[in-house]
């Protein structure tokens, strides 16, 4: 019964986290019996059974309970399967998904060697709109992930794809992480290439596009600031964040904290 493998999935996480501490006890039960089958279930015939074996992998994957080994041979692998282009288009999706949302919990050589070349397919996938879109909506996290080279080596050429994709919707969504990637950059790339990229969003024809990147104007213009000078960084959860200086802090020392934060247009991508 689905409702079964549903439930059993749930259980995974506390059990492999009770193992752990358990582990001069149970030294290789985790490893034996619980990921073989989380592994196995990501393709599960059941849709419910599959969303269960994804939120128990990135519950796994957090906690940092898989081994490095397990990642390389056995998790990566299936979802290069799932991600392929001829995968069925449920799987695809999903795949695509789970991909994106493990990436900043993978080491940057996991993710730029086994991931990051099926990332950038993904995004010219021309069957489905989807596919492209959940690339579009996560491609902040991806450049932080792997880092600048391969950002501007890589990425940012598909970035551009994106940013001119014929769905709005697409486009949308790249001016939604638009700071984000261009944290990643070097200032030459983002003098050169991303400030007029950034000017056809907003003059886009349409008007939900033009939008989004005028809120994305302010955090994008952040990027051009010297952090050390400017004060601005960005927080783990993908917050824009100012750090008051040493002076203000001094001389509001008996006021509350007055630290301002702007969102990330990454973190609020749907």
């Amino acid at each position: 019964e689905p409702t079964v493998r549903t439930e059993l999935m749930e259980q995974i996480p506390p059990i492999a986290i009770f193992l752990q501490e358990s582990r001069p006890k149970f030294p290789t039960a985790f490893f034996e019996y619980l990921m073989p089958i989380v592994v196995r279930y990501l393709t599960d015939v059941n849709n419910q059974v599959r969303k269960a074996g994804q939120e128990a992998l990135l519950i796994l994957l957090e906690q940092d309970l898989v081994a490095q080994s397990d990642i390389e041979n056995k998790v990566c692998p299936i979802l290069l399967d799932l991600s392929a282009p001829d995968s069925d288009d449920e799987y695809k999706v999903e795949a695509v998904n789970i991909i994106c949302k493990m990436a900043s919990m993978l080491s940057r050589t996991t993710v730029e060697h086994m991931l990051l070349p099926r990332f950038c397919e993904l995004c010219s996938d021309g069957k489905l709109f989807q596919v492209r879109k959940i690339c579009a909506a996560n491609f902040g996290d991806i450049c932080n992930a792997v880092g600048q080279e391969a950002t501007e080596r890589l990425l940012i050429p598909k970035f551009f794809e994106l940013c001119s994709d014929s769905v709005w919707g697409m486009r949308k969504a790249c001016a939604e992480c638009f700071m984000a990637v261009s944290y990643t950059t070097s200032p030459e790339v983002r003098r050169s290439k991303l400030s007029p990229l950034f000017i056809s969003l907003i003059s886009d024809t349409c008007r939900w596009v033009r939008q989004a990147a005028f809120q994305s104007l302010g955090p994008f213009i952040s990027t051009f600031a010297n952090p050390s000078s400017a004060g601005l960084y960005i927080r783990e959860d993908g917050t824009l964040s100012i750090r008051p200086s040493a002076q203000d802090v001094n001389s509001n020392s008996c006021q509350p904290n007055n630290n301002i934060t702007v969102m990330s247009s990454s973190a609020n991508a749907v």
